[in-house]
C-alpha cells in the first residue's frame, strides 16, 4: 500500500518506520529540518528504537513538505498532528486536524484516513459530515514518549472507529507490521474509539493522582510512604504500576486528555473526573508548602523533563511547581542541559550548564525524578521518587 503519515513527531514518526518495513510509507510535515533529518535518517526524536531502525533496518520511508504530491494516490492516510488544549475554548484544537483531513479528503476522496491524534469524544463523526466523507476513522494510540516505536512493535490493543469490514482491514495494516501478532483488534464507533483513549489516559492519570495524595497524607503524618505503597501494592487487583509518588502527572497526554474528558462531561453528573483534574494542582501546591517550610533562599530544579529518558518539558509537573515557587520571591535556578536558554520557558529563571555549580548554589534541590549525578547532595535533596524507576 501507498500510505501517507501527516506528521512527524513522537506518534506520527513511530506509526511510519512501524508500517514502512511492509509499505511505501511518505511523512508529511510542515519542518524542513525534521524532513531532512528523516531523509537523512537521523532520527529527530529521542526515542531508541526509532535510531536503530533508522541504522539497521531497510525501511520504504521518505519524508516531505509538499502535501499535493503526498496525498496524490494515497490508499491510506495517517493523521498523526498536535492537539494541544485550548484553556479559553476548554477543548482540544482541532485546527491542525481539520485543515489536514479537508486537503486530504479534497486531492484524496477515495482515501481512507485514519486520525492518530487525540481528539474530543464526537469530532471525527463531525467531521466526517462536515467535509462529507465516510471514509475518516478514529484510531487512538496508546505509546509512551521514548519508547513510541516499542509501543507500535508491541501493541496492547489495536481500536479502530470503524465496525465494518474495512475497520478490520485497517486493524490488520498496523498488526500485520507488529512484532506481538497475538493482539485484539477492537471494532467500535468513532465516538467509543475516542472514549477508550480519553478514559484510558484519565485512568493513568487517576492512578498518579491517587498514590500522589498516599503520599501527602504520608508526609502530613509522619509515616513512610513506601511502606504503604508496598503493602497496598501487593494486592493483585492494585497491582504495582503507576504508583511511584511525583510532583504531579505530567506530559504531552495526561494533563490535556484529563481535562478534555472533563470538559466532555459538560452535561453527565460527575465527581471522580473532576477530581482527577484538580488533584494534581492541589498536589503541587502542597509540594510547594512543603519546600518553603525549610525556608530556602536559592531553589534548585534539577531536570525539568517529565521523566527519565525523556526530552519533553510540555506540561511537565516541574514547570507547575516552578511557576508556583518563583512567585514568592524565591530566587530559582535550573540544570537542564537539553535547555539552551532560560527564556524559552516564560519564567525568570536562571539557567546551569555547569552541575557542581548548581549544585552548589542551591540550597534545596528539587528532583523530580532521582540520578546518580545527585548522590553526593542528599542532604539538599527534595524529591518524592521512592522506587528510581523512570
Amino acid at each position: 500500500m501507498k500510505i501517507v503519515v501527516v506528521g512527524a513527531g513522537y506518534v506520527g514518526l513511530a506509526n511510519a518506520v512501524l508500517l514502512a518495513k511492509k509499505h511505501e510509507v511518505l511523512v508529511l510535515d510542515i519542518d524542513h529540518k525534521r524532513v531532512a533529518a528523516v531523509n537523512e535518517r537521523i532520527s529527530p526524536l529521542d526515542d531508541v528504537d526509532i535510531k536503530k531502525a533508522f541504522a539497521n533496518d531497510r525501511l520504504d520511508l521518505i519524508a516531505t513538505t509538499d502535501a499535493s504530491m503526498a496525498y496524490a494516490g494515497a490508499d491510506l492516510i495517517v493523521v498523526a498532528t498536535p492537539t494541544n488544549f485550548d484553556t479559553i475554548q476548554q477543548s482540544f484544537d482541532t485546527s491542525s486536524v481539520e485543515e489536514v483531513v479537508v486537503a486530504a479528503v479534497k486531492k484524496n476522496p477515495k482515501a481512507i484516513v485514519v486520525i492518530k491524534s487525540t481528539v474530543p469524544i464526537g469530532f471525527t463523526d463531525s467531521l466526517c459530515a462536515a467535509v462529507d466523507s465516510g471514509n475518516v476513522i478514529f484510531c487512538p494510540e496508546f505509546l509512551r514518549e521514548g519508547q513510541a516505536l516499542h509501543d507500535c512493535y508491541y501493541p496492547s490493543r489495536i481500536v479502530v472507529g470503524d465496525k465494518s469490514s474495512r475497520g478490520l482491514e485497517v486493524g490488520r495494516i498496523f498488526l500485520g507490521c507488529a512484532k506481538n501478532s497475538d493482539v485484539k483488534i477492537i471494532l467500535s464507533t468513532n465516538s467509543e474509539a475516542e472514549s477508550i483513549k480519553l478514559f484510558s489516559n484519565t485512568y493513568l492519570a487517576m492512578r498518579v493522582a491517587f498514590f500522589n495524595e498516599l503520599d501527602s497524607f504520608a508526609l502530613k503524618n509522619g509515616i513512610s510512604s513506601r511502606s504503604i505503597i508496598d503493602g497496598v501494592c501487593l494486592d493483585s487487583r492494585i497491582g504495582n504500576s503507576y504508583n511511584n509518588p511525583s510532583f504531579g502527572y505530567g506530559g504531552y497526554c495526561l494533563p490535556k486528555d484529563t481535562r478534555q474528558l472533563l470538559s466532555n462531561y459538560e452535561n453527565t453528573p460527575q465527581n471522580l473526573i473532576k477530581a482527577i483534574v484538580e488533584s494534581n494542582e492541589t498536589r503541587r501546591d502542597y509540594m510547594c508548602e512543603i519546600i518553603l517550610a525549610s525556608k530556602p533562599r536559592v531553589i534548585g530544579f534539577y531536570r525539568l523533563v517529565m521523566k527519565t529518558g525523556s526530552e519533553n518539558f510540555r506540561s511537565s509537573a516541574v514547570i507547575g511547581l516552578m511557576e508556583r515557587l518563583q512567585q514568592t520571591g524565591r530566587k530559582i535556578v535550573v540544570y537542564e542541559p537539553l535547555l539552551s536558554d532560560a527564556k524559552n520557558l516564560g519564567l525568570n529563571t536562571e539557567l546551569y550548564s555547569n552541575l557542581e555549580n548548581f549544585k552548589m548554589d542551591s540550597d534545596i534541590i528539587l528532583a523530580n525524578r532521582i540520578t546518580s549525578e545527585l548522590e553526593d547532595v542528599k542532604g539538599k535533596l527534595f524529591s518524592r521518587d521512592l522506587f528510581g524507576n523512570g
